[in-house]
């Protein structure tokens, strides 16, 4: 019973844990202005994808604008020194 699935659910396991480990060790040596970028951009997304889905639009598009906009409003904020 375990056969194939029980591997392909162990692959699967392994492939997230590679990825979130690229993905925690890429962001290790960015400077402050840089990490708000991204952290800005990630949020952006996540928030786009949300109303996109909410508002019945295309997820990509919205995903796509709110990266784009929390990247921007994460450098005004960084170069604004707001928080």
């Amino acid at each position: 019973m375990s056969g194939k699935n029980g591997s392909w659910g162990r692959l699967k396991l392994q492939a997230m844990v590679l990825g979130i480990s690229l993905l925690v060790g890429g962001c290790a040596g960015l400077s402050h202005t840089e990490q708000r970028i991204l952290s800005g951009g990630a949020i952006g997304a996540g928030l786009g994808t949300a109303g996109a889905l909410v508002l019945g639009g295309p997820l990509i598009v919205g995903a796509t604008v709110g990266a784009g906009a929390g990247a921007l409003g994460g450098y005004v904020v960084d170069e604004l020194r707001l928080f």
